[in-house]
């Protein structure tokens, strides 16, 4: 804040002398000053002209000072907010173990993945075998991702976006161990129009503060809205199209599966079945998934215009849509876009959208958390 606010006092002084020319009084100004040739042109007008311009000047002043304003109340809220939640958010050494159950190819476990590293919040990792999944035989809970969490009780997390919001609450909790923050994300079972039971979770996007916190870390209730509506865009859309567009032919289809056996745990066997039988079925699969979610023929222009539609809602100026650093959802999108990295989509994605400049500065602060981790 130091720099800015010298910064603004050299505006002020020079507003100050702008003004003095303009009621014409002498100033020892330097003849290469643009202030210089404005005062000596100003006072060759008539009175009627000066008074014009003095008024125009006037008025941009205070429209220019306004605005200022505005951005310096703006950056000094978001430098609040991040000092909030450096002051209350609790240490990896709190005593906190965690355990995350995956497949490393999931953009479900990647946006969870994201969370953590950028929180440089230490965990394990349990690669888990697709196919058999016997990693995973200790639960009900058949998908991945699966956290498990320990802070003197084990609690068991599922869902990648109750995961994060469930962490993220426990990170700001002053009291609250992972138990109580559990008991807020609580389980509905229903069944869906075949018939299968489905299990979803109320308040999944909330991260649960306190009153005396919510300001704090969300200075206007746009900001949670907004931050909320993006994670559930990506759960419900931009998540959809990964699927078509990295198994969109069959050679993208072999490519994204020698990816994932090469990524994944798969044994010897399992991994050559997985890659050509699997590449054959996911591009059929893919095609069904087009016409599920009412894609285009050229599965591309969804995911280009997803993406873009992400960069507009972020803007030209804030670096994310957190401000001056990654909300969850900036971490979401990150995670989920990140599990086409080096398959044909990633590159096509970068050359023909908006993202490129986003993606390298989330990069780096997911990797400034991870160094912090270390």
């Amino acid at each position: 804040m130091a720099a800015s606010y010298i910064r603004a006092r050299r505006v002020c002084a020079r507003f100050v002398v702008y003004s003095k020319a303009c009621n014409g009084q002498a100033l020892a100004l330097h003849p290469g000053s643009r202030f210089y040739w404005l005062g000596r042109h100003l006072q060759e007008k008539s009175p009627e002209s000066l008074k014009v311009g003095k008024t125009a000047l006037s008025v941009a002043f205070v429209l220019g000072g306004t605005l200022g304003l505005y951005h310096t109340i703006k950056h000094y809220l978001q430098q609040e907010q991040h000092r909030a939640e450096q002051q209350y958010t609790k240490t990896p050494s709190a005593g906190l173990s965690l355990t995350l159950y995956q497949y490393k190819t999931c953009p479900f476990c990647s946006k969870v993945r994201a969370f953590l590293d950028f929180h440089s919040l230490p965990y394990e990792i349990v690669e888990v075998n697709p196919v058999l999944r016997k990693e995973i035989k200790f639960s009900n809970y058949r998908k991945v991702p699966i956290l498990i969490g320990d802070d003197g009780e084990k609690v068991q997390i599922n869902d990648s976006s109750v995961i994060i919001s469930a962490i993220k609450t426990y990170l700001l909790s002053r009291h609250r161990n992972l138990t109580q923050v559990i008991s807020y994300y609580p389980e509905m079972k229903s069944k869906n129009e075949n018939g299968k039971e489905v299990v979803e979770y109320n308040n999944k996007y909330w991260v649960m503060l306190e009153d005396q916190d919510e300001n704090q870390f969300y200075p206007t209730k746009e900001a949670r809205k907004e931050e909320m509506k993006w994670r559930k865009w990506v759960d419900d859309w931009l998540v959809h199209l990964i699927s078509p567009n990295v198994y969109r032919t069959p050679g993208e289809a072999l490519e994204s599966f020698d990816y994932i056996v090469r990524e994944g745990k798969f044994g010897t066997l399992e991994g050559f079945f997985a890659k050509y039988f699997g590449a054959a079925a996911m591009f059929f699969v893919s095609k069904r998934l087009k016409s599920r979610h009412n894609l285009h023929d050229d599965v591309r222009q969804d995911l280009y215009k997803a993406v873009d539609q992400w960069m507009a809602a972020i803007g030209k100026h804030r670096p994310f849509m957190g401000g001056e650093l990654p909300n969850l959802a900036d971490l979401a999108v990150y995670g989920v876009l990140r599990v086409m990295e080096g398959l044909k989509a990633f590159d096509d994605m970068m050359a023909n959208t908006k993202v490129k400049a986003w993606y390298k500065r989330m990069e780096e602060n997911i990797q400034k958390g991870q160094m912090v981790k270390q």
